[in-house]
């Protein structure tokens, strides 16, 4: 195991032309570093990549709501679970057009559909097939995020246009385990294969505040950094509690070490979108901004993130005026993608 140096910023700055991976260590000793030093080299590494103060704005839509059969730790629609939220049916593509409209005259550039599956059946992934399509002729990017993927099921999804698919390795490989049991980080990476192979970009990130320690959040950060390539989308997820989850009543995660999150996955994933996620309900302004600021360059923007809430758009927008932030064209997240 990689043991932590003594002098952080001489770690992180060391020569590493012989392994220029982000071992466990690196990324640990970009998290001891002091906040201002960290979030400085931050706000550097992002202005060198993107307009510091353009933010894409998407939206998530829950297309099939609850009755999984999974036990994530964190999340309310495990059937297993009881937190109220029902098992439904998936929704009809004609609601989902209608909403993805509304999403689009909101400002909104790219329309997320989720479903809460282990993994999608051949006649559940053709009624998505067809949101897709319907979705992507508005001229909006589009996503999915429908659990573990057969072989082929990728292919099917590139040929009707999906641009990204979300698929978390939710957090540390050791601590992963205490999680979930009902399957490996194992299996969420072969599915991050099928998706590259398929020619979608990916959308991979993880959630904190779930009781982890920073050695295993920096263990997250050099997980996705290693990716080959590493992912062009990358949720940071803070801790939603839901009443009825097993992690409900957890420590809360200080604030600065979300930002702190934000800041390392910003200088080991340069060119990605790195997105302020779930828990931005909960978050204030000002730590909001501190998360812009050290590189989060995209959120989820409506009044609801799959079944817990989101602020609303207009509040939304209303902070982002007050910070002189601006939305990000459509067009320049997939241009990106594709430039790397």
């Amino acid at each position: 195991m990689d043991t932590l140096p003594h002098n952080a910023q001489d770690r992180v700055y060391a020569d590493n032309a012989a392994d220029p991976r982000w071992t466990v260590a690196r990324v640990a000793a970009l998290f001891e570093l002091p906040f201002n030093d960290l979030i400085h080299r931050a706000h550097t590494t992002h202005r060198a990549h993107f307009d510091p103060n353009a933010v894409q704005l998407s939206t998530l839509l829950s297309v099939k709501t609850g009755g999984c059969p999974e036990d994530c730790g964190y999340c309310p629609q495990a059937a297993r679970h009881h937190t109220g939220v029902d098992n439904e049916d998936m929704l009809a593509v004609d609601a989902v057009l209608a909403a993805a409209r509304a999403a689009k005259e909101r400002g909104a550039t790219r329309f997320c559909m989720g479903a809460a599956w282990r993994g999608p059946k051949q006649r559940d992934l053709e009624r998505v097939i067809d949101m897709v399509k319907a979705v992507r002729a508005l001229g909006m990017e589009t996503c999915a995020t429908l659990g573990m993927l057969k072989a082929g099921q990728a292919a099917q999804l590139k040929t009707a246009g999906l641009d990204y698919y979300n698929h978390n390795l939710d957090t540390a490989p050791e601590f992963y385990g205490e999680i979930v049991s009902t399957r490996t980080q194992d299996d969420r990476l072969d599915t991050l294969e099928e998706v590259r192979a398929a020619g979608i970009h990916v959308c991979c990130g993880g959630i904190v505040g779930m009781g982890e320690s920073r050695r295993m959040r920096a263990a997250l950060v050099a997980q996705l950094a290693n990716l080959d390539p590493y992912p062009e989308s990358v949720p940071i997820n803070n801790l939603v509690q839901v009443e009825g989850t097993p992690l409900h009543g957890s420590a809360s995660l200080d604030p600065f070490e979300f930002v702190r999150t934000i800041a390392c996955a910003r200088i080991t994933m340069p060119k990605a979108m790195v997105r302020l996620s779930a828990g931005r309900h909960e978050m204030p302004e000002g730590i909001q901004a501190l998360c812009f600021f050290a590189g989060a360059n995209s959120i989820f923007y409506g009044d609801k993130l799959l079944t817990t809430g989101n602020p609303e758009a207009e509040h939304d927008r209303a902070l982002m005026g007050r910070l002189g932030l601006y939305p990000m064209a459509g067009e320049a997240t997939t241009r990106e993608a594709e430039d790397r």
